[in-house]
């Protein structure tokens, strides 16, 4: 038995509270000892010497080098003791916080049995209960359509439709959203998340010099209000983007640093190096290497305040329903969990999704994010359905790998996309493959998380690295590909099915096929995804579609 890859650490993402007084158990054990009979011993901690119980425990994930033991134990006393007993090649072995050992003496368990002390309910995280059955539509303002042609148009420098360069500025707005409203619902949307609508002088605004008005290219505060609330009204929840880790140099508390330098009641809102900063020393931090995007310092009391007051503000005034948060890992801890806190004591089921491109477990234990843009899901889906990097075998692993980095809740609110303002168009990755197009977001839809259409991917938008990726959404109907939006349409319309909104997964690779299979309460749906040139089969009668097999059955 591989010793070395034994791991379980109490009150972390291998043991936590999912539901109440539902503790979620997991032992991660090398995939060469697959054959180990794993069982939980446990009891209450005051109990565990005299009054013990025992559970199998059963492989629920697995990636390239381990298996993942999961056990889900309905607690009626919440001070919890336990330690796993092995079984293999008939020997028994014991793993509790001394490592494995032949033998266990029960009598002195409570010196290093592994425990959860209490199970406390507010420690527990919670899920945001819409992103259960969210399926969410990014959409980059100015170049998704726009409304209000009364508005000044000097600013506008490019024909809608043209390639877009990094200064361009096409002319979309709120008004244009707003518009299309039944459009977005009709894809069955149900949740948008738009790229940042304050002041700026850029297209993409994630430079913002007033956190507290809208920019004039996409409206007014009273567009933005109406947005929410005619989205509202047709059941689409709204969620903006917060750049709080870095703002525009032209924002008036940085150009009060720049004239007073030190003197400046604002110069600790930023990290400078010398008495004034000076833009063309870069001697302070800011986002890259943009000196016109000076890094705030949100280790600053008055810096937390004064960006949590902005959330604030916008979630009572405007009514949305969620966060975004740009160059989030960048941002101090100690922020974010202030943040949390304000906002979720405004308003429970305003979600918080940050920008993490990599493993974001420390931010994602209950006290700061929600969940973050799944951009490992992502490179997933390029290896597997754009490069061929990965076997139905090695998705499979990333997959679950992917999994057992968080909780399940947490799993339940991933963003889950193939494309963003920020990557390359997925379509074009795929080589405009319209069957791989749609095999990925039945993944997307299947997968636990929310699924994030990029706007455009139903009419096959392409494009390249940015600005490429940002081009304008084409509103002429006769170009669209009909076939593949209506797929997409009986794609999102899963998302509706209670088996993908609370259901348990299982990803595994059989006969060189992709299998992600969820099941809730004797209901099953299950996703067959066949990338080889060779004609398969499956047992049930499939739904088929181009590109990808969906299986659905009400049997156990």
């Amino acid at each position: 038995m591989n010793e070395y890859a034994i791991l379980h650490i109490p009150d972390s993402r291998f043991c936590f509270e999912a539901e109440e007084k539902e503790l979620v158990i997991r032992l991660r054990m090398a995939r060469e000892d697959e054959r180990a009979d794993v069982s939980l011993v446990y009891a209450c901690k005051y109990d565990f010497t005299f009054e013990r119980q025992r559970k199998k425990m059963q492989i629920c994930y697995s990636d390239r080098l381990y298996h993942y033991y999961e056990i889900k134990m309905k607690l009626t006393d919440v001070r919890f003791a336990y330690i796993f007993e092995i079984e293999e090649e008939g020997e028994t072995f014991y793993y509790s916080e001394d490592g494995v050992s032949k033998t266990y003496n029960f009598e002195e368990g409570f010196y290093n049995f592994f425990q959860m002390p209490y199970l406390n309910s507010n420690d527990r995280m919670e899920v945001v209960d819409w992103m259960r059955s969210a399926v969410f539509y990014q959409i980059f303002i100015d170049r998704f359509r726009q409304g209000d042609l009364k508005k000044p148009q000097d600013y506008i420098n490019m024909k809608w439709g043209d390639i877009p360069t990094p200064k361009s500025f096409a002319g979309g707005d709120l008004k244009g959203i707003t518009e299309k409203l039944d459009y977005i619902r009709g894809l069955g949307v149900n949740a948008l998340y738009l790229t940042p609508v304050f002041s700026s002088i850029s297209n993409h605004k994630y430079d913002i010099s007033d956190y507290m008005e809208v920019d004039p290219q996409f409206g007014t505060k009273e567009d933005l209000f109406r947005l929410v609330d005619t989205a509202h009204e047709k059941g689409i929840r709204v969620v903006l983007d917060a750049v709080f880790n870095h703002c525009s140099m032209n924002m008036r508390q940085f150009q009060d640093v720049l004239k007073k330098g030190k003197k400046s009641r604002y110069y600790d809102w930023f990290l400078i190096e010398g008495d004034y900063p000076d833009p063309e020393k870069m001697n302070y931090e800011c986002f890259a290497a943009c000196n016109y995007m000076p890094k705030l310092n949100t280790a600053n009391p008055e810096v937390q305040e004064f960006l949590i007051d902005i959330a604030l503000y916008w979630i009572r005034e405007a009514g949305i329903d969620g966060w975004r948060l740009d160059v989030s890992d960048e941002v101090s801890h100690d922020f974010w969990r202030r943040f949390r806190k304000a906002v979720k004591a405004e308003n429970p089921n305003c979600v918080i999704i940050g920008e993490n491109w990599h493993d974001a477990y420390p931010y994602l234990m209950g006290d700061q994010y929600d969940s973050i843009m799944n951009y490992s899901f992502t490179k997933a889906c390029l290896d597997y359905f754009a490069k061929g990097v990965f076997s139905a075998k090695e998705m499979a692993d990333k997959l679950n790998g992917n999994l057992m980095r968080n909780y399940e809740q947490v799993n339940f609110m991933m963003l889950n996309l193939l494309d963003s303002h920020d990557t390359h168009r997925f379509f074009t990755e795929v080589k405009k493959d319209k069957k791989k197009l749609l095999a990925a977001l039945a993944l997307e839809m299947i997968f636990p998380g929310a699924p994030c259409i990029y706007y455009g991917t139903e009419i096959c938008m392409e494009g390249g690295y940015d600005p490429d990726s940002r081009r304008c959404f084409s509103w002429e109907e006769k170009d669209w590909d009909m076939e593949v939006m209506n797929e997409i349409k009986r794609l999102t319309a899963l998302r509706k099915n209670s088996v993908l909104q609370y259901g348990s997964v299982s990803v595994t690779a059989e006969d060189e096929m992709l299998c992600v299979k969820r099941h809730w309460q004797k209901k099953d749906v299950v996703l067959w995804i066949n990338l080889t040139e060779k004609e398969k089969f499956v047992e049930k009668e499939p739904i088929e579609a181009e590109g990808y097999l969906i299986l659905e059955n009400s049997e156990k």
